[in-house]
């Protein structure tokens, strides 16, 4: 959606800064990898720490790593003692993050490498607190399905890029049209408290409720 970069650069400055590592991850993605705009960078971060933080969330899924980002910014949300589990397939991204997660000071960040749904199977029922999900559209619907097995009663899950630029208002391709169908069932199940936030492009929060 577009907002004007005013109210941005604003928010921005109210707002918690990244640490050094941060930023030189963001730098290293915008001036290395094709498609820097899949960071989910500042704003969506802060939320997210929050959001984990106000539920003392220990155990945590960040399904779609890109160059880790999420994954520290949750890793700095949680317990020394707690898990953050990140799910991704491309290996060249998997050799960037793991550069910058040997920088910092957390040793609880598990990189899954493959398709992230064959090894969310892989892991016990019930026992997160948390889940960003920010990874391929055409399979957000089978992501949130699996993570609310996983999650716990209370938990919360959070998919990006709900919006998708505004093109979900007339889906015409893949990816709107998976999101649009993803909204949907969210919006029709029952497990869930859930409320899409306009945050960046787009934030879906689910409250698991049983």
């Amino acid at each position: 959606m577009k907002i004007d970069s005013q109210i941005y650069d604003y928010c921005e400055n109210y707002s918690t800064k990244d640490d050094e590592l941060m930023n030189d991850l963001i730098k290293y993605t915008y001036d290395n990898k094709e498609a820097p705009n899949m960071l989910s960078g500042n704003m969506v971060g802060n939320f997210l720490y929050i959001l984990a933080k106000s539920i003392q969330a220990k155990k945590v899924l960040d399904v779609g790593m890109f160059t880790g980002y999420s994954a520290l910014k949750l890793a700095s949300a949680i317990p020394h003692d707690g898990e953050v589990h990140t799910f991704e397939l491309a290996e060249n991204h998997i050799e960037s993050a793991k550069k910058f997660f040997s920088k910092s000071s957390y040793q609880n960040i598990f990189i899954h490498e493959g398709k992230a749904l064959d090894s969310l199977e892989k892991l016990p029922n019930n026992n997160f607190d948390f889940a960003f999900i920010d990874a391929d559209k055409m399979n957000y619907t089978e992501y949130y399905k699996r993570c609310m097995i996983l999650i716990k009663k209370g938990g919360i899950i959070v998919l990006d890029n709900m919006l998708w630029s505004g093109k979900v208002l007339n889906p015409d391709d893949d990816d709107s049209i998976s999101l649009f169908n993803t909204a949907q069932y969210i919006n029709n199940d029952k497990r869930v408290f859930n409320h899409m936030v306009p945050i960046r492009d787009g934030l879906m929060v689910c409250i698991k409720n049983d």
